[in-house]
């Protein structure tokens, strides 16, 4: 299975390995899930994991990166033009992957995904209770 990874996945499950985000982290690394990116999405999660407040160990963070990077679905999006209207723009290539790929959205921010623009959206746990019915 395809999806987009939203950055609070990331952090999440770089942060603990234990609770959801981590176990679909795992599984990304375990080859079950190809993540979906564009290049607006990687540098989102370089900027993101590289805050010191966060305390993501750099190397951490940088070989899930590489990984992320050389197994990943690479797909184009187009820059947000103020269509749809978003709670948050910086959502948008988040929600254009998702779109580009026809795949889902997993996210812990299900209400910055307005309903009606054709994404599936769901949350870490969603996806692993889904695996587990596999």
């Amino acid at each position: 299975m395809r999806a987009v990874l939203d950055t609070n996945i990331l952090v999440s499950g770089l942060l603990s390995g234990s609770g959801p985000p981590g176990r679909l982290l795992a599984d990304v690394a375990a080859g079950r899930l190809q993540p979906v990116l564009c290049s607006d999405i990687l540098a989102e999660y370089q900027t993101v994991l590289a805050r010191p407040r966060l305390g993501i160990r750099p190397e951490r963070a940088a070989e899930f990166l590489a990984l992320i990077a050389q197994i990943a679905d690479w797909v184009q999006v187009p820059a947000y033009a103020g269509n749809p209207p978003l709670p948050d723009p910086d959502d948008w290539p988040f929600i254009a992957a998702a779109l580009a790929a026809d795949c889902a959205l997993i996210t812990g921010n299900l209400k910055h995904v307005p309903a009606g623009l054709g994404v599936q959206v769901m949350t870490a746990r969603e996806w692993v209770e889904l695996q587990s019915l596999a």
